[in-house]
């Protein structure tokens, strides 16, 4: 019986261990930690990217590039890379396409990009003309149009975009989630399919406005201003389905419910203030962690450098990395970012004149700490 006894606690201390390394590597046992992968993006033809605006994953956990060609030099133009570059999990180079062509709109200011869950890309621009948004097929086929460039009438309408900043779909309702964004301020959201409009709202699910000037003062009252103060950056929808809203000029990242009933909001570095802090906006970007939960919020902290770490539902700050720079983990202007499906997360840099700081990069996901 004593050896019965011995031989069942063994048993038991072995699988109490294994539970517990199990929980080391799960988001109930820590925070999760990121290392820079320096030189991950392979561009080929010795390309020269402009600012890099954004990035998407699709479900290969491929990687699409969009950046600006505009944006280079006269004498870096030759070596210009087409704006939308494809790379797999590896950093290896799979295509290339984007530019003007026919029978739609491309911007003149590249933006935002994302690979919808039926795997179409949409793109969108902030120029003061980019009043559209484009769905083409991963080969690079136009799809659809939503809006037309030039035509915005503002916040009201609800046929046209004014400098959209970002796009995502959520698959349950098929419906494309527009941070509208530059020029308007306003979340818009559309149907996938057909791209008819269906609701929109401003921050904290007021009426978005057009008289009203963004305040002198975004920083103002305790909890901020009653519109989003421009840009609205980026829009996420998490898997139980909540709208995370980066509104950049405000400092703040609002959480609503996918009709746009506010919910709560976090700020983002609120002392920061230009010019001693960039241009003093801070929430560019948001990305989930790819647990089933999706238990943390990653937000870009533009003007203070940074990736910061949240409880998502808490919106408790738990962590954060980067620091103004160009080496490898450093961030210039940091803009937009994605997580691939392994946790891993992607960081795109719009830093002008330094193209050290025009690149993507990954930070890989290789643990949790406490």
């Amino acid at each position: 019986m004593k050896r019965t006894t011995l031989g069942l606690a063994l048993v038991f201390s072995a699988a109490l261990a294994v539970i517990l390394v199990a929980q080391s590597r799960t988001p109930n046992g820590g925070v999760p930690k990121f290392q820079v992968e320096p030189g991950w993006a392979k561009v080929p033809n010795n390309w020269q990217f402009g600012q890099v605006a954004s990035v998407g994953i699709d479900e290969k956990d491929h990687v699409w590039v969009l950046q600006r060609p505009d944006t280079l030099a006269p004498e870096e133009k030759p070596r210009a890379a087409p704006p939308l570059v494809e790379f797999d999990a590896n950093g290896n180079f799979v295509q290339a396409w984007g530019g003007p062509g026919a029978g739609y709109e491309w911007p003149k200011s590249e933006h935002g990009v994302y690979i919808d869950p039926k795997g179409f890309v949409w793109i969108g621009g902030n120029d003061k003309v980019d009043n559209q948004i484009l769905k083409f097929t991963k080969a690079g086929k136009f799809v659809m149009q939503i809006g037309h460039a030039g035509k915005s009438k503002g916040n009201a309408d609800t046929e046209n975009l004014k400098q959209p900043a970002d796009t995502f779909i959520h698959a349950k309702t098929n419906e494309l989630f527009v941070a509208d964004g530059y020029g308007n301020r306003r979340i818009i959201v559309f149907d996938a399919d057909t791209g008819k409009f269906k609701r929109m709202w401003g921050a904290f699910g007021n009426v978005p406005t057009d008289a009203a000037p963004n305040p002198a003062n975004p920083d103002e009252g305790d909890k901020g201003p009653s519109q989003f103060v421009q840009p609205v950056h980026a829009a996420r929808v998490s898997n139980d389905g909540m709208v995370y809203v980066s509104d950049r000029g405000g400092k703040r990242v609002q959480v609503f419910t996918l009709d746009g009933k506010y919910v709560n909001q976090t700020f983002i570095g609120r002392e920061c203030h230009a010019p001693d802090c960039g241009n003093g906006s801070t929430a560019a970007s948001t990305a989930f962690s790819t647990d089933p939960m999706q238990k943390f919020l990653y937000v870009g902290n533009r003007s203070q450098a940074k990736v910061m770490v949240f409880e998502r539902k808490k919106l408790e700050l738990l962590d954060t990395f980067g620091k103004w720079g160009s080496a490898p983990g450093d961030f210039g202007t940091l803009h937009h970012m994605a997580a691939d499906s392994k946790g891993n997360l992607y960081v795109t840099e719009v830093t002008p004149l330094k193209p050290e700081n025009r690149r993507v990069q990954k930070f890989k996901l290789i643990g949790m700490s406490k």
